[in-house]
């Protein structure tokens, strides 16, 4: 058993790198364990495979006094609970299981003999993530472990089910995936407005049942807020949506074991100024613009905070510096021109945007269809309404910290370091890195200048690649290719990527406020040279 750093943030307490009932059963009872001891300040404990990850606030965890615990949780292990057993009544072949003739092809069966062998097995759940809901399900009948599709299909439709090698599992919502599709399910795994909003749990049971055909399930959707405008409710109307701009608040924290993510702001910080500006709490939900802001008309009068990017913010006409605030009158217009510095600007409204809380919060994750209005980025004619008012507004804040064209970031070695020889930390700190068009709220994708000198992704004696285990926001994953993969707010909250090392919650939002060609570089620093860097971070807020 060893306990890893996920940069200053984050805990990772890893057993046997195997794929075994009886290991994933002591990381579930240890995650239970931990979350029974309440630690201060601790957000998250996710149990995968073969490890538990806990997730905290830097400032009011005890972080030494959390290792005692989860070391404690290991020595002191309770019996494992024996999950629940739950069954699926599922349609095989057809258009519900494309795939289905292409698994009995390599396991040399007609298609009855795969079901019935699907049909056979009681499956564990490992682990949840890729989606929220997603069940990683195992172990499959040896003769039917049909491999991943060479391509993976662009949209997988809702209660899909596939294998993947030893795997099985079933898709929540439609998504893009490369499992073999053998047939389909009615049954609605994932449902945020439901308790739990899981169906499955790690530890639980699954067992599949061959029935015909049944209605199409549906994804999951949150309620639409007042459209039109409701009398007496103060609101603001989008006139152009921008580039894109999502609704978010501090994150959807305590989830992460059911595989939602946390989404939550790029830059927290300049999402919490802005919300200052307009006087309210550091959670309330505003507005994020990436690169083109939006168009808005604000339809009573109101307090309006902007920070983060410069993207040329006017009103009616009227230059609004950045990290300022004014008051509007009703019927006035808030719209952005050229960026001039930054990615993100934070645009919040005294009382904050009142929107259905989706798990605890209104942040808006689009891949999983959480949060925000109906899930997804805001579009023209969408009504914002307010919630009431009750702080005072507040003043003009000092310019945070935003890169212009690039910026250096410091990081913590782990939770993966020891997947890395010396050389490997060596590149990781002489390159400058370029961020590619292919990224995005999820992750940047990076490119090296040059080829012959990209991360080598294992030291002599380690395997190239790794069995899935939990992701960290500011995660560094290195993939076969030596490319790195910086995880960022949207990350799903499991993957299959060694992790060199993680950037330190005080350059997350200065990360936050790059845009693909911006250049990246880093360096390595301790946890105590984290934990300082955020404490006078803090205090410039």
């Amino acid at each position: 058993m060893t306990i890893a750093d996920a940069g200053d943030s984050a805990l990772l307490l890893e057993l046997e790198p195997v794929i075994d009932p009886a290991v994933n059963a002591r990381a579930i009872a240890i995650a239970a364990a931990i979350a029974a001891d309440c630690v201060d300040g601790v957000r998250d404990v996710v149990p995968t495979y073969r490890s538990v990850a806990v997730h905290f606030d830097p400032l009011k965890t005890d972080v030494e006094r959390l290792r005692e615990r989860m070391s404690r949780a290991v020595q002191s292990l309770p019996a494992p609970r024996e999950g629940s057993l739950i069954e699926v009544p599922v349609t095989y072949g057809g258009e519900d299981g494309p795939d289905l003739q292409e698994v009995a092809a390599f396991a040399g069966l007609t298609q009855d003999k795969v079901i019935d062998r699907h049909c056979a097995a009681e499956y564990r759940v490992f682990m949840l993530g890729f989606l929220p809901g997603f069940a990683y399900m195992g172990s499959v009948d040896e003769r039917i472990a049909a491999p991943r599709k060479a391509t993976p299909r662009t949209r997988i439709p809702a209660g899909s089910v596939g294998i993947a090698g030893s795997q099985t599992g079933i898709y929540p919502r439609q998504s893009p995936g490369g499992w073999q599709l053998i047939g389909r399910t009615s049954v609605q795994v994932f449902d945020p407005n439901r308790e739990p909003a899981s169906l499955f749990a790690a530890g639980d049971r699954v067992r599949f049942i061959s029935e015909p055909r049944t209605p199409e399930p549906s994804n999951p959707r949150t309620p639409e807020p007042s459209n039109p405008r409701t009398p007496g409710i103060r609101s603001v109307t989008v006139l152009k949506a921008g580039l894109l701009t999502t609704i978010q608040d501090e994150g959807r924290w305590g989830h992460q074991d059911r595989g939602v993510p946390v989404a939550g702001p790029m830059d927290r910080y300049a999402h919490r100024v802005a919300n200052a500006l307009a006087g309210n709490s550091p959670g309330a939900a505003a507005l994020e613009a990436t690169l083109l802001g939006p168009e808005l008309r604000f339809e009573q009068t109101m307090q309006v905070g902007v920070a983060g990017a410069d993207l040329s913010a006017s009103i009616d006409g009227t230059a609004l510096p950045i990290n300022s605030a004014r008051t509007c009158k009703a019927g006035s217009v808030l719209r952005f021109g050229e960026r001039r510095s930054g990615t993100r600007a934070y645009i919040a409204f005294d009382g904050g945007i009142d929107v259905p809380a989706v798990l605890g919060s209104r942040a808006t994750h689009v891949v999983s269809g959480l949060g925000g209005i109906d899930g997804r980025a805001l579009k023209a004619g969408d009504v914002l309404a307010l919630r009431e008012s009750h702080e005072a507004p507040g003043k003009r804040r000092a310019a945070l910290r935003v890169p212009n064209g690039g910026a250096r970031l410091r990081a913590m070695r782990g939770p993966q370091d020891d997947y890395f020889d010396d050389a490997a930390f060596e590149v990781l700190e002489r390159t400058r890195f370029t961020i590619s068009p292919q990224s995005d709220r999820m992750g940047y994708r990076l490119r090296i200048p040059d080829p012959g000198s990209r991360i080598p992704t294992a030291r002599a004696g380690s395997p190239g690649s790794m069995i899935s285990d939990a992701t960290f926001i500011g995660g560094l994953q290195i993939p076969p290719s030596g490319d790195p993969i910086l995880l960022m707010a949207d990350r799903q909250t499991t993957g299959g990527y060694p992790q060199i090392a993680t950037v330190i919650t005080a350059d997350l939002p200065l990360a936050g406020q790059l845009a693909p060609g911006d250049w990246i570089e880093f360096t390595l620093c301790t946890r105590a040279e984290a934990i300082a860097a955020l404490k006078e971070l803090e205090n410039g807020v």
